[in-house]
């Protein structure tokens, strides 16, 4: 006999200040991981380039039969393996690589409608090059990981998922 499907039993907590993402299984944190939120600090309106704050859930999940450092661009797999060389080559590209959480907020007014539209914003927790330097703002307003982690982080989170982002 099926069971009915249940809420995720997971949530996602990022902290803006100490640049780290919590992951929690049933009300208990069980990995915490070094992050890069955006360099112009946090705040919602569009084109701000900022970190958008507020209750959020995983809305689409991209990139699961990816290899590891594909390219996205407009959130589809270029057919591109990210290398130095193309680094050197496209010097302040916003690499978003390896997979990409596609984040919608769910507060009307503060990070979901209008100009502050967290899904319109395109805001992801994604996989960036791994000699990118975490742990201090840095994106464009993503959240950026490490490729191992947001792997396991993929794997293990569903859509729908609760993500908070708090400064």
């Amino acid at each position: 006999m099926n069971k009915p499907d249940k809420k995720p039993d997971y949530r996602i907590e990022i902290d803006i200040s100490r640049q780290q993402l919590a992951l929690f299984e049933n009300d208990r944190q069980v990995k915490t991981f070094a992050v890069s939120t955006a360099a112009n600090g946090p705040g919602e309106q569009q084109h701000s380039e900022c970190t958008p704050r507020g209750r959020h859930e995983i809305a689409e999940k991209i990139g699961a039969d990816c290899a590891v450092n594909t390219i996205f661009v407009g959130r589809r797999p270029t057919g591109e393996i990210y290398s130095l060389a193309m680094r050197e080559q496209h010097p302040d590209r916003d690499w978003i690589l390896t997979r990409i959480l596609w984040l919608a907020g769910c507060e009307p007014g503060v990070n979901c409608g209008g100009d502050v539209d967290s899904h319109d914003r395109y805001i992801y927790i994604h996989g960036t090059p791994d000699d990118v330097e975490l742990d201090k703002p840095g994106s464009r307003g993503c959240v950026r990981m490490r490729n191992a982690d947001i792997l396991e982080l993929f794997d293990r989170v569903p859509v729908n998922t609760p993500v908070l982002i708090q400064a």
